[in-house]
């Protein structure tokens, strides 16, 4: 049994709530840079330069790479081998986020009521999905989501006749819909599969994941690459303004489902699609 106390969950949330607004990952820098050099509208391209200078600002001056630094979504595997000292892990989560959002200077969006919307000052609560895993350790993923993107998010409970061509154009039509609400080039993760609200996890949790690499299941990989070219196909472009880069990934996860449904969600982020990963 390994021992983990709470005040290194708090101190490696704090730092990965700066990290990931401040820095893109090394694999959404390589398909921005794929995108610029790509992008075939000139009106599109100076749009992608502009974004990418955006980008490096940020990183030098140590200023968020948005103003909307989003809501803090915590992806936390516990090892079945760990003990965690020091207090509640969810208690300790929040703390990270809070030090995080108040020591890195970062903007609180978060309202204690959905209707009443009271700030809360501090960005917390985050939404925080726990799995209990083998080992003894503890993976984080550290995903800011902001609302411009998030708000053009969609679920579709399809029918099983609708199969794989309900899939792509349930997913079109989610991309269709945002526009440039939800600042592209924009990163699509797509869930398929297991209930209505398995599948919206999937797809939040499908932005996470590596863009360069695509899905082990054959036919799943040949539908991402499909999808892509035909969201680039769009003619949305970077900022809505045009072009053919209208998305630089699609991420597909799928999960077993009833014999009676097809549901479907596209979780839909801008073109920084922010996250930070770390394993403790």
């Amino acid at each position: 049994m390994r021992v983990i106390r709470t005040d290194v969950i708090i101190e490696n949330i704090k730092e990965m709530c700066i990290e990931a607004t401040h820095f893109l990952t090394e694999d959404m820098n390589q398909v921005f840079e794929e995108a610029v050099a790509a992008e075939e509208s000139p009106l599109g391209k100076q749009v992608l330069n502009q974004l990418q200078e955006n980008l490096q600002i940020a990183k030098t001056d140590m200023i968020p790479i948005c103003q909307d630094t989003g809501m803090a979504v915590i992806f936390i595997k516990v090892g079945q081998d760990v003990h965690i000292e020091g207090g509640s892990l969810t208690d300790a989560i929040n703390e990270g986020v809070r030090r995080g959002y108040i020591d890195g200077l970062l903007r609180k969006s978060v309202v204690s009521d959905p209707i009443y919307r009271e700030n809360t000052k501090d960005n917390t609560p985050a939404v925080i999905h726990y799995e209990i895993v083998d080992g003894d350790t503890i993976d984080i993923t550290v995903a800011p989501k902001g609302f411009g993107s998030e708000n053009m998010s969609r679920v579709f409970m399809l029918k099983p006749a609708d199969g794989i061509e309900g899939v792509k154009e349930a997913i079109l039509t989610a991309v269709r819909d945002a526009g440039p609400n939800a600042c592209p080039p924009m990163v699509v993760g797509v869930g398929i599969g297991g209930t209505f609200e398995k599948c919206a996890l999937l797809a939040k949790k499908a932005l996470t994941r590596n863009v360069l690499e695509h899905s082990s299941v054959p036919y799943v990989k040949d539908l991402e690459q499909e999808m892509l070219e035909k969201i680039n196909c769009l003619g949305i472009g970077p900022g809505g303004l045009g072009g053919t880069k209208t998305a630089l990934a699609i991420n597909i996860e799928t999960y077993p489902t009833h014999i009676a449904g097809l549901p479907v969600a596209v979780n839909i982020c801008c073109h920084v699609n922010r996250h930070a990963h770390r394993i403790i």
